[in-house]
């Protein structure tokens, strides 16, 4: 029986004031068609973050939750912790 590994962003959560995106990738082997292992990597993008990069599904997430309001509170939100 052959292994197969893949992948799948199984988890996909928009989170907090700042609209933080959280990315669950699980990496599944499987035997013969059985899973026989799964493994998580999370990341987490912010409102500044270049989403070039991910995903159909998770560039739309971004583009919804991410309104220019909360993109102009994030980057105030970075220059007050700048000033502290």
């Amino acid at each position: 029986m052959a292994l197969t590994e893949r992948t799948e962003e199984d988890k996909i959560e928009v989170v907090g004031t700042f609209k933080h995106v959280h990315v669950r990738t699980a990496t599944v082997i499987e035997r013969g068609g059985n899973e026989i292992s799964r493994t998580y990597h999370r990341h987490v993008l912010a409102p500044d973050a270049t989403i070039t990069a991910q995903s159909a599904e998770v560039q739309a997430i971004c583009n919804a939750a991410w309104t220019q309001s909360v993109k102009d509170a994030w980057t105030a939100h970075l220059a007050e912790e700048e000033t502290k």
